[in-house]
Parts: structure tokens; C-alpha cells; sequence
């Protein structure tokens, strides 16, 4: 694997890490289950804090798919060489991220969601990261690739 492969790879994953571990901990599960207790993760019951760390995780997500996105049609890559298991997580990327930016619209002011609409926003957005997270680890396990 060349080098900025593996500089990507680093980038994605501490990326999905950090989004991943911010996102949990804004439902308080960290605090539920003492975790929050150990010292040193006092932090992930903090809401105000894990959300800050969520919302520049998320940037950094979507600047970093969007750079690989265009770096990959600048290229000339090819779409023929994306696995099949690269099409589902690009799929439940884009999930995320259009889901992710509907529920920061929903959080700004003068914007009323339906009360129905940000529960099925709720549980998408969660749905599309239980995926991914399963997905990730199919891949790790399975040596899969995004691309072939």
C-alpha cells in the first residue's frame, strides 16, 4: 500500500473513531454505565463537549470524503475498480452525512421539524452508523477493500 493510502487509512479511521465514540456519548450511555467514572473519561458525559468534538469530526468526515471523491475522479481511477463492499460503504457514507446535515438544520433556530420526522431522523442517522460500524469490521475481518 503506498504511503498516502495508508495516511488515509489513519485519517479514516481516527475519523470514524472519534465521530463514532462523540456520538454515542451525546446519548448518555457513558454516564448510564459509569464509564464516565473511570478517571480520564469524565469528558463523555459532558454533552456540550462531545457534541463540539462530534461536529468537527463530522467536518473532518466529510472534507475527507469529499477530497478522496475528487482525487479519485481526478485520477482517473476508473469506478469499475470499487468492490462491492465499496459501493455499500459509500452508500451508507452518504446516508450519514445527508442525515447528519438534516439534523443539524433541524437544530437551527426557526427550523420546525415534525415531531414523527426527527424520531425517523433520529433513528436513520443511528441506523446508518450501526451499519457502517458493522460493515467496518466485516471488512477488517474479511480483508475487504473499497476497491479492487
Amino acid at each position: 500500500m503506498r504511503t498516502t493510502g495508508k495516511i488515509r487509512k489513519y485519517i479514516y479511521s481516527i475519523t470514524l473513531f472519534f465521530i463514532a465514540l462523540s456520538g454515542f456519548a451525546q446519548m448518555p450511555v457513558f454516564k448510564r454505565y459509569y464509564i464516565a467514572d473511570i478517571p480520564g473519561l469524565g469528558w463523555l458525559a459532558k454533552f456540550y463537549v462531545t457534541h463540539i468534538i462530534h461536529y468537527i469530526a463530522a467536518i473532518v468526515l466529510i472534507a475527507f470524503v469529499i477530497y478522496v471523491l475528487f482525487d479519485f475522479i481526478l485520477n482517473k481511477s476508473g469506478l469499475n475498480t470499487i468492490t462491492h463492499t465499496g459501493y455499500f460503504k459509500i452508500l451508507v457514507l452518504a446516508g450519514l452525512i445527508v442525515s447528519g446535515l438534516l439534523m443539524v438544520v433541524k437544530n437551527l433556530p426557526n427550523i420546525y421539524f415534525n415531531h414523527n420526522a426527527i424520531i425517523f431522523l433520529d433513528l436513520f442517522h443511528l441506523s446508518f452508523c450501526m451499519i457502517l460500524l458493522g460493515v467496518g469490521l466485516y471488512s477488517l475481518v474479511k480483508k475487504k477493500s473499497w476497491v479492487s
